[in-house]
């Protein structure tokens, strides 16, 4: 089935921030090269940083120096919101990003799954409910646990919702992520691969045509223009289903689940709460869909995406 074509592609060299818009991309087992290759790193917390925390992260955008591929993650170019410019390999790196962010913070190139203490969470929340992703039924048991006052105040404050909006459902999300601040090895939120339509998007405006909603708010790495007919949240329906987009085929996993990111300003778009209680409101609480990476191979702007 014809879903529509590719209009944008995006790959985030370093995560949060400011993304580059490409024309075409290979696609491999961890989604496009270099996607996420960096992360900015709380030291005093001892934990990767996303816009949800540090909101500045994402009025600064970031550039690789060189193309980046599966097994090379090349030096990135920084540009604060004032225009300034940094390079990764500068040995002031560290100290201006924590002087523009206000915290002390250092700025990493992926690890190596083996480095699980670049990873872990902090915090008594993390160290309660890892254990428990080993015990039979876990997932069945997480409507329960998330309830807990100290765990539903993690949630919230994670996933900023207000006190009168539910919290997210976190049962499709992969176990280690009850432990680590991503899967091991990467800096992705969940999956590689997060794939947007216009239709939702279409949906979304009709619901608060007051807001600005950009497909920059929301990250994806392929944002798919769709064929007339297709309408409403067709993404919310393809969990399980395989997606191809040009001659890569990606599973869909399970709903972007959304949270502060989105209602952060950036470089021509300005903060608006709005936003994400509309997206809680109107589409369960998530917008597009995370995917993992089937078939490797190419993908250019206008290809084809299909349900299969």
């Amino acid at each position: 089935m014809l879903i529509g074509r590719v209009q944008q592609i995006w790959r985030y060299p370093v995560k949060s921030m400011a993304g580059e818009q490409l024309s075409d991309c290979t696609v491999g087992p961890l989604g496009l090269p270099g996607d996420r290759g960096w992360a900015v790193r709380d030291e005093e917390k001892s934990e990767i940083k996303t816009g949800t925390r540090i909101p500045l992260l994402m009025q600064c955008a970031s550039q690789y120096l060189e193309h980046p591929s599966d097994d090379h993650i090349p030096h990135v170019k920084i540009i604060f919101p004032d225009g300034s410019k940094v390079t990764s390999d500068d040995p002031e790196i560290n100290i201006r990003l924590s002087a523009v962010l206000g915290k002390q913070v250092k700025l990493w190139p992926r690890q190596p799954a083996s480095n699980k203490e670049h990873y872990r969470r902090p915090g008594r929340s993390a160290r309660f409910i890892a254990p428990l992703t080993n015990v039979p039924g876990f997932r069945s048991l997480l409507p329960t646990i998330t309830k807990l006052p100290t765990i539903d105040t993690t949630l919230r404050a994670a996933f900023s919702r207000t006190a009168d909006e539910p919290t997210p459902d976190l049962s499709q999300l992969p176990r280690e992520l009850f432990e680590f601040t991503s899967p091991l090895g990467t800096y992705f939120d969940a999956f590689p691969i997060h794939v947007l339509t216009s239709a939702s998007l279409a949906m979304m405006w009709q619901s608060n045509p007051a807001a600005d909603w950009n497909v920059r708010r929301f990250r994806p790495n392929f944002f798919v223009k769709t064929v007339e007919g297709i309408e409403g949240l067709v993404e919310s329906e393809w969990a399980g289903r395989t997606l191809r987009i040009g001659n890569v085929e990606v599973k869909c996993e399970m709903p972007a689940v959304r949270c502060g990111m989105t209602t952060n300003a950036q470089k021509e778009l300005a903060k608006d709460p709005s936003v994400l209680r509309t997206i809680v409101k109107e589409a369960n609480q998530n917008l597009g869909v995370y995917a993992s990476v089937a078939k490797n191979g190419a993908v250019r702007e206008g290809d084809r995406v299909e349900l299969i």
